[in-house]
């Protein structure tokens, strides 16, 4: 439901699984709250154009969840989360960035990120 509400830019949606003490930690921030996370991250739902979950995977109160993601411009990419849920809502979601489809490297290869 999340995801769907992400693409179909529906806020509405989504606002009801998001706990009010929910945090959200990426690569760029560091556990920001629930208000930030809509300032900040919601944003980036116009440029969101698809999801395709490659793994989803409860246990506990975490889900693990690997997906390949499209953005408007075409772009093609994978991440992985973990979501922990509470009484049906989401209270935290790490997310951990992945790669650019296709990758940038050749099979077997690497991109040299020291330039």
């Amino acid at each position: 439901m999340i995801t769907r509400g992400r693409i179909a830019k529906d806020r509405a949606a989504i606002e009801p699984l998001i706990a009010e003490d929910f945090h959200f930690t990426s690569p760029l921030d560091n556990r920001i709250d629930r208000t930030i996370f809509f300032e900040r991250c919601w944003p980036n739902s116009e440029i969101i154009a698809g999801f395709e979950f490659i793994h989803l995977v409860p246990t506990g109160d975490k889900v693990f969840v690997a997906y390949e993601g499209s953005s408007t411009d075409g772009h093609r990419f994978r991440n992985t989360e973990i979501l922990t849920v509470r009484e049906g809502k989401v209270t935290d979601a790490e997310v951990y960035f992945g790669w650019s489809i296709p990758h940038k490297a050749e099979p077997g290869g690497f991109v040299d990120s020291s330039q």
